[in-house]
């Protein structure tokens, strides 16, 4: 049975700046590095790695693509959910990609478009 306290990407954009938290998967634009990362907001957290604000990781492997997300009603839960999923072999990360977003688009493309 899902989980009803959470809801998973390519559902309604709108602003994501609400209680609680998201997990996010972001990759590089050829698919063969995937970043897992929590926030409590999901826009500026994708801003951030766009525009390479956050030195690490992501910024090093331009790592900036948002492959698939999940909202979660407390933080705490978000950051259980980033544990266990990072914790997985890649073959099934990118199944659980390739669920909610198959041709693995950048979901954030127009969220930041003037």
């Amino acid at each position: 049975a899902s989980d009803p306290s959470h809801t998973f990407g390519m559902t309604g954009w709108g602003k994501f700046m609400e209680k609680g938290g998201y997990i996010y998967i972001i990759g590089n634009w050829t698919g063969d590095v995937i970043y897992i990362g929590v926030t409590s907001d999901l826009e500026k957290r994708i801003y951030q790695h766009k525009n390479e604000l956050i030195k690490g990781f992501a910024s090093k492997y331009k790592v900036s693509k948002l492959l698939y997300f999940e909202q979660f009603g407390e933080i705490e839960v978000a950051i259980q959910r980033e544990k266990e999923i990072k914790g997985w072999r890649r073959e099934k990360k990118n199944k659980l990609i390739e669920q909610a977003n198959p041709d693995w688009v950048d979901l954030a493309e127009s969220w930041f478009v003037e």
